[in-house]
């Protein structure tokens, strides 16, 4: 694992060596703080200090300067690791090769052998700014989770299995127990998702972030075998459209909550606004995301036929639906055959959008499109009905949405169309 100027890798069972000034302060499976470099890129979130503060003073001519001094407390990040072992090994499996404090995370592989021809397909993303909402209201004990879903959720869009997952943690100025508070929602998050957390990173970067700053960033990588991949060249027209209920609003489209919402309200109002149901405001904003990796993979291997997915992120049911259609033919959509969540109502009416803006910008209580063939629709329907299923008992529901449709242009790329209520 590369380390920069205010880390530690979190790595897997490979040797180890003592850190120095250039060296880590985290890894876990491959998990360390890590001093960070100038070149190594990091973003500030959220309006607690401007982005490249300083948090040290020069030192005068001559005077002996300590990492420490300098911004980076590697005392601080080798207590955060040591917190967090217990945790991360928990989501490990037999795959998982080794102890943690390496420089790189161990996975093998061996079980692919008995597929055809496995594919490796990985996904990346981070939590957004939603983490700015978590932070001010001091509630980071889902934003883990968050980061888990947002990549896992793509990665089973293609029928793939997530095998492992690794986690990159930015601070201005290391908090172990507001990082150990992550790591305990990353580590649950991959236990819903049925993978493994193996490898991560804090990185302290002072003078490039603010004392108060967070960012995250997460890694997944997962296996399909390619003749039982899933996507737009399985799907035809008839194909029944079915929707996964949303926990809320997932990781998306925070950017206009604050705009609209959170931020005309003071920190103490920000935890007591309640909206029309009753429900806390900002319970329903940081509500963590649905992880549907584990029923639809169980799906796919007990050989349902579904031809492709979705996960319905920024952008709405508008701009990622039509990710999963090949040319030439189009999602139609039945407005009012799911549930819209309160918080989403209430941002609906906060904004003054219309609808056609919301589908683009909000899941609208849809968090994974299922495309799949008509007449399996009721045996899927069913199987993520089972009891223990996310979707039944955790997030809410299952709707049959819309129908694959013949485009009036055979060469024109996929859209998504509406009927309106009935």
């Amino acid at each position: 694992m590369q380390t920069n100027d205010s880390g530690q890798p979190f790595a897997q069972n490979s040797p180890t060596k003592s850190p120095s000034a250039h060296n880590h302060v985290r890894n876990l499976s491959a998990r360390c703080p890590t001093p960070h470099h100038p070149q190594t890129h990091s973003a500030s979130v959220g309006d607690h200090g401007a982005h490249g503060a300083s948090q040290s003073s020069p030192a005068a001519p001559g005077q002996p300067v300590s990492y420490k001094d300098a911004g980076v407390d590697i005392d601080a990040g080798a207590a955060a690791v040591e917190a967090i072992k217990d945790m991360v090994s928990q989501t490990h499996g037999p795959e998982v090769l080794g102890g943690l404090g390496g420089f790189a995370g161990l996975f093998s592989v061996a079980a692919l052998k008995e597929m055809q021809d496995p594919v490796l397909v990985s996904g990346a993303d981070g939590v957004g700014t939603k983490l700015e909402l978590a932070q001010r209201s001091q509630h980071l004990d889902s934003v883990g989770i968050d980061l888990v879903a947002m990549c896992v959720n793509d990665v089973v869009c293609c029928g793939a299995r997530p095998l492992f997952f690794l986690d990159y943690i930015a601070v201005g100025k290391l908090d172990p127990p507001s990082v150990v508070t992550v790591v305990k929602g990353v580590a649950e998050g991959c236990r819903r998702a049925g993978c493994a957390l193996i490898g991560g990173e804090m990185a302290e970067h002072p003078g490039v972030m603010a004392p108060q700053s967070l960012d995250l960033s997460g890694f997944c990588v997962g296996v399909v075998d390619k003749p039982r991949m899933i996507g737009p060249e399985q799907v035809q027209e008839g194909d029944i459209i079915i929707g996964l209920a949303s926990t809320g609003l997932h990781s998306n489209g925070f950017s206009l909550v604050r705009r609209v919402v959170t931020d005309r309200l003071s920190d103490d109002n920000l935890l007591s606004e309640q909206m029309a149901n009753g429900q806390l405001l900002i319970d329903a904003l940081l509500e963590p995301t649905a992880i549907y990796a584990q029923p639809l993979v169980t799906a796919l291997a007990d050989g349902l036929p579904i031809h492709a997915a979705a996960h319905i992120t920024g952008g709405g049911l508008t701009h990622n639906l039509n990710r999963a259609l090949p040319i030439g033919l189009n999602a139609r959509l039945q407005l009012g055959s799911w549930v819209i969540p309160p918080v989403i109502q209430h941002l609906a009416y906060a904004s003054g959008l219309e609808m056609d803006a919301l589908l683009a910008t909000f899941n609208m209580g849809i968090g994974m499109v299922l495309i799949v063939a008509p007449d399996a629709a009721g045996r899927i329907i069913k199987h993520f009905r089972l009891p223990g299923s996310q979707t039944r008992d955790r997030h809410g529901g299952i709707f049959t949405i819309g129908q694959v449709v013949k485009a009036d242009n055979p060469q024109a790329a996929a859209q998504v169309t509406y009927l309106p209520r009935t």
